[in-house]
């Protein structure tokens, strides 16, 4: 075993560049977990410190949901990512992708790490956990195995109105035919290299399709486009000190956190928009107080 993988699951990993169907929480935990998450937005539509609720689940959600932050501390989610990883672990990133059943909404074919300014590095690893029985009709995802291994390819921005990414990057040419389907039950969890090429489709289901997305990276990983990024440190220890670590929120929406939010926003819009043609609404620069600058 290596952390919570057999040896042959992380060679797969290696390989494919994706690892799915493996399973941390129960059915009935994951309807428990999308409860809390409904609930949620049910009682703040409105938001937070001048930003909506979609913001909140779409980047960064960690740093003033508890919910989100707890959920990337989880023991089953850190035992399988230290397979691939190691001991030492921080969050970068904790995002929300809901398809209402019906929805047009899709994720093109990309590489999440070209616009994040890690480089070509392989200490970083997406984990993908399904709180809905997220089906092939429900729009999961597909994988190209072994794309990892080519490097990062050229995107282009869409800012298609369909499209989940923000600014609807995709690759321009993807053979289709070498693609693999990764759905996941309520409770099963996906994992998937930055440089895998990755998409997913319409859900055509009758259900909402809800999956959550924690980004953890090493201790080693740097952004040369930045002078020091913002992670939240979940396992072991970050003896490089290379990022501001970050330690979770206070509680849901606290003034204190979402001003910290706001500078984290501000500072990661350097890389995450450079050289975006349109507005890149996720991820455009705010100031301290949230206004636009």
């Amino acid at each position: 075993m290596a952390g919570g993988l057999t040896h042959e699951a992380v060679a797969r990993y290696k390989h494919d560049g994706f690892l799915s169907g493996l399973r941390v929480f129960s059915e009935e935990e994951a309807r428990t977990i999308r409860s809390e998450i409904e609930t949620l937005e049910a009682m703040h539509r409105e938001g937070a410190g001048e930003h909506e609720l979609e913001q909140f689940f779409r980047v960064n959600g960690q740093i003033v949901i508890p919910l989100l932050a707890d959920l990337a501390r989880r023991p089953e989610i850190l035992d399988t990512v230290e397979g691939i990883l190691g001991p030492d672990l921080l969050v970068w990133s904790v995002e929300l992708f809901i398809k209402e059943p019906g929805s047009s909404k899709t994720v093109s074919w990309h590489q999440d790490i070209t616009y994040w300014g890690m480089g070509e590095t392989d200490e970083e690893v997406t984990a993908w956990i399904a709180l809905s029985d997220v089906s092939v009709e429900a729009g999961c995802m597909r994988f190209i195995p072994g794309s990892h291994r080519a490097g990062l390819v050229a995107h282009h921005d869409t800012f298609d109105a369909d499209n989940l990414l923000s600014r609807g990057q995709s690759i321009d040419k993807v053979n289709e035919t070498q693609a693999v389907y990764g759905p996941l039950k309520p409770g099963q969890m996906s994992l998937h290299h930055g440089r895998c090429f990755h998409a997913s489709g319409e859900n055509r289901s009758t259900d909402r399709r809800i999956g959550v997305a924690i980004r953890y990276v090493t201790p080693d990983v740097r952004q040369p486009g930045l002078r020091r990024d913002y992670a939240m440190l979940v396992r072991g220890v970050d003896a490089g000190q290379g990022w501001i670590n970050l330690a979770g929120p206070r509680g849901l929406f606290a003034p204190e956190d979402l001003v910290i939010y706001d500078r984290v926003r501000h500072d990661q819009s350097e890389v995450l928009a450079a050289g975006a043609e349109g507005d890149v609404a996720l991820y455009g620069k705010t100031g301290m107080e949230g206004q636009k600058l």
